[in-house]
Order: C-alpha cells, then sequence, then structure tokens
C-alpha cells in the first residue's frame, strides 16, 4: 500500500495539475507493492501509467493557444523538429541549453525533492546569434510546441487591455505545456524611469513582473533581447538563467561555412582564409551567406563555389547589415 508520503503527493500533485510529478509517484507506488510481492497489482499500476502517458502524448495541447491565436494575435503556434546538435555556438553556452534541458526531463524527480526546474531563462546577445533559433531547439528537444508571444498584439494602446491581453498569454502558459517565447523583450521589460516612458508601459512592465513572479507552471518562459541594458534591473531576479550569445570565434566561423558549403568547394579549399573577411558577422549572416553562394553557383552553372563568389555574398551581406544598424 501507498505511503502517506506517497499518497499526500498525489493528492499535491492532482491539485497542482502536475502530471508529469503525478505518474511518477504513481510509478514509485507500482515499485512499492512490487517489492512487497505484489506483483499484479504492481504491474496494473504500471500500464495504468503507461496508458495516460499515451493519452496524454496523442492530446496535442495546441486547441486553447489556437483558439487564442486567431482570437486575439496574441500567440503563434509551431512544433520544431531541430536538436540542440544544430547549434553551432560555444560549449558553455551549450552546456547551459543541455542544463535547462536535463532539468525539464527531470522536473517530476526535482519537485519531488522540493526543488524546481530552471524553467524561465532570459536569453541575452546581438542579433542574429541563436537566440530564436534556441527557443525552437528547446522545443524540438522536449517535444513541446514552440508558442510565440506576438507582443504588437499585446502592446495597445488602450488602458488596461495590453495587461489584459498579457493575462490571457499566462492563462494559456499555465494551462498549455510548452515554450512560450517573447521576442525583442525590451519593447515590453525597458526601464520604468526611462525619461520617455509613459504610464500605461510602467502598468505592462509591472504587470509582467507579477505574472511571472508568480507563475508556477510547467511550462517554459523563454524571453531575448538584444539591448539588455535598457531592461528593468528588476527583472532579472524572476529569471532562472540568463544566457549570454556572442557573434561566432574564428572556429565557429570555419564550422558554419563548412556545414554548408563543404559539398560546392574544392577539395583543397582554404577554410581559414574566410575567417577574416567574415569577422563582426553574425552567424546567421554568415549561413545566409553561404547559402547567397550556393544559388549563384546553381542558377549560373559554375564548376565549383569559389572564394570570389562566398566574397561577393559576404559583402552583401556586410552591406545589409550596415544599412541595418
Amino acid at each position: 500500500m501507498a505511503s502517506s508520503t506517497q499518497l499526500k503527493a498525489l493528492l499535491q500533485s492532482h491539485i497542482e495539475k502536475d502530471e508529469d510529478r503525478f505518474l511518477s509517484i504513481a510509478l514509485q507506488v507500482a515499485a512499492h507493492e512490487a517489492r512487497s510481492g505484489h506483483g499484479r497489482l504492481a504491474q496494473e499500476l504500471r500500464d495504468i501509467v503507461e496508458h495516460a502517458k499515451r493519452k496524454s502524448f496523442n492530446s496535442i495541447p495546441v486547441s486553447i493557444a489556437k483558439s487564442l491565436k486567431d482570437s486575439s494575435g496574441l500567440l503563434s503556434t509551431s512544433h520544431p523538429s531541430v536538436r540542440l546538435s544544430n547549434l553551432i555556438t560555444s560549449d558553455d553556452l551549450k552546456g547551459k541549453l543541455e542544463r535547462l534541458i536535463r532539468e525539464q526531463r527531470h522536473m517530476a524527480k526535482l519537485k519531488n525533492h522540493g526543488l524546481s526546474p530552471r524553467r524561465k531563462v532570459l536569453l541575452v546577445g546581438p542579433p542574429g546569434t541563436g537566440k530564436t533559433y534556441s527557443a525552437s531547439i528547446l522545443a524540438g528537444e522536449l517535444d513541446y510546441p514552440l508558442f510565440q508571444v506576438r507582443l504588437d498584439g499585446v502592446i495597445t494602446k488602450y488602458l488596461g487591455e495590453s495587461s489584459a491581453k498579457l493575462r490571457q498569454v499566462f492563462d494559456a502558459i499555465r494551462e498549455v505545456r510548452g515554450v512560450y517565447f517573447f521576442d525583442e523583450f525590451d519593447a515590453l521589460g525597458s526601464n520604468r524611469s526611462s525619461s520617455n516612458d509613459v504610464g500605461e508601459a510602467r502598468r505592462l512592465l509591472n504587470s509582467f513582473l507579477q505574472m511571472i513572479e508568480q507563475d508556477d507552471s510547467n511550462s517554459l518562459i523563454v524571453c531575448a533581447t538584444n539591448h539588455i541594458e535598457i531592461l528593468d534591473h528588476a527583472l532579472f531576479r524572476r529569471f532562472d538563467d540568463i544566457i549570454r550569445y556572442e557573434l561566432p570565434t574564428e572556429n565557429e566561423i570555419v564550422t558554419l561555412y563548412k556545414n554548408k558549403l563543404k559539398d560546392y568547394v574544392a577539395k583543397n579549399f582554404s577554410w581559414k582564409s574566410l575567417i577574416q573577411c567574415s569577422e563582426g558577422l553574425s552567424s546567421a549572416e554568415i549561413t545566409l551567406a553561404a547559402e547567397d553562394a550556393i544559388k549563384e553557383f546553381l542558377i549560373h552553372g559554375h564548376e565549383k563555389v569559389t572564394m570570389s563568389i562566398i566574397q561577393v555574398a559576404i559583402n552583401d551581406r556586410r552591406n545589409m547589415s550596415q544599412h541595418l544598424d
């Protein structure tokens, strides 16, 4: 028979609608029954848990968020399949994402010991360095839907309406487990003492601070910004982790080009010659330059992708980047 501790934990997880923890405790009860010689009961319990897991997996949790998107334009939904191995970045940054994924996968075990997994993270860095891609990776690795929060739908000029819309988003975060991505987060989280701030913006930021602090759901909240310097300092303690993204290193530049161009260049191609001319470009810009070079190769029927073709593509991307600064 289940111990009093297990019974209380089962009841608590049911009240909190924490299905993963509930099923994990049920399996602990099954293991206890097996050790007590109640093999048939233990197997029946395991079968019930497996059936519940299959049923939960087949019930893709999109309907609530989809209706929000359709009616209010607050969320857009996708189901990414990319993996962490697809991300070209430093070992330190990858390690932080791996830690986040591991803690999510072991959520029930951590909660059984009174611990909370990381689930509120802030991604910081220049454009094109992999922040949005990382949100897709987290969803892909965890097999969660990715919900991108449409801040243009949340932020309005009408008094009190923005906070009400933000509440709808946090209702979805609580009710539908997934990765919720707030891109260009500085539009929402800029410093409340800013000289050009208005009352409604301050109210919205205060609402976000309150909602994210009170949120105890099982969803991942991922915010990304290119301008950490303008974020309100009160935000930082609301996050479990702050992950910084940088422009690619020399080795990462070479890897990015190789991943795209290795089948199109000569065997003796000098990859290191691409480092200096690509300095200052983001990972996304380097990837796009490589793809532009491949397009040139395919359309014009060149024998190989040459250094001169890549150089033209790099210069085009650099010129575009300068116009955006």
